[in-house]
Formats: structure tokens, sequence, C-alpha cells
């Protein structure tokens, strides 16, 4: 029988955790993430205003894409990194499926990271940021959310 492999990806804008949890046994932590800019003011984080180009008649032509806040540009740039990462792993046959549990509205933003990867991943996702609880009462945690949600507590496709 092949043992089955979940990654469970704990985020939230600022930082992130992915476990491994194999054939429904222990959680072992893979990598940890860290970005601080996301936690900066977006002042700090400079300004994006959008443009004008010239027109051949003088000012006043298309304008650019519209203003995208500062600080979503981080949450964006973060979630890709996650993307990345987990998009190499999958390839590389490192786990089975994957679990998302992040904060609202960063969810979207790393189910959206995933889909443009294309990895073709089985992904739970579940909009609860558990970045702040521990590693010995985070399973428990999860379990509790997928119950609430009526999914089971061990990966798909099993």
């Amino acid at each position: 029988m092949k043992t089955r492999t979940e990654w469970i990806l704990v985020a939230n804008a600022a930082q992130a955790r992915i476990l491994q949890r194999t054939d429904g046994g222990r959680l072992e932590l893979v990598h940890t993430f860290s970005h601080p800019a996301s936690r900066r003011k977006a002042s700090e984080l400079g300004d994006d205003k959008a443009g004008r180009e010239m027109a051949p008649q003088g000012w006043g032509g298309a304008a650019f894409e519209p203003r995208t806040d500062a600080k979503r540009k981080e949450h964006v740039r973060f979630a890709n990194e996650l993307a990345q990462v987990i998009g190499q792993a999958a390839q590389a046959g490192s786990f089975d499926s994957l679990a998302v549990f992040a904060s609202n509205p960063f969810l979207g933003e790393v189910t959206r990271a995933l889909g443009h990867a294309g990895h073709g991943l089985p992904v739970e996702t579940h909009g609860v940021d558990l970045s702040s609880v521990g590693i010995v009462e985070l399973a428990g945690r999860m379990d509790a959310v997928r119950a609430r949600q009526g999914v089971a507590g061990t990966p798909p496709g099993r």
C-alpha cells in the first residue's frame, strides 16, 4: 500500500508554515516563511499611482493599469513565493495532496497563485488563520475546522 503524504500550508499575509503529515500521522515542519513587508504601513511601501502616457496631441492618452494597493502587492508577492515552493515540491512528487489554512483575504491570493501555477493539485482550502497556533495544538484545531466544514480529518483521496 502506497504511503500518502499531505502537505499543509498554514499562513497569513506575513508568515507561513508548510507542514507534512504522512498517512494521518504526526505533523512535521517542512518550511517556515516570513514576509515582514506585509506588516509595514502602505505609506512605507511606496506609492503606486496610476500614470498617463503621452498622446500624440499632448497629455490625455490612455491610462495605465489602475492603482494597486501597496500592501496587496506584498500579499500577492508572498502568495506567489509560497506557490512557487509548493509547485516545485509537487513536481518533485513530495506530497499527494495539499490543505491550505489561511486568513481571508490572503486565502484568495494563495489560491489564485496556486491556480496560476497550474499544478493540478488536489487542494482543500479553509479561510481560517491558524498561523499563531503551536504545532502541538495545530492538528486538533485543523481537524475541528475540517469537521465544521464537513471535511474528513485525513488528506483527500484516501
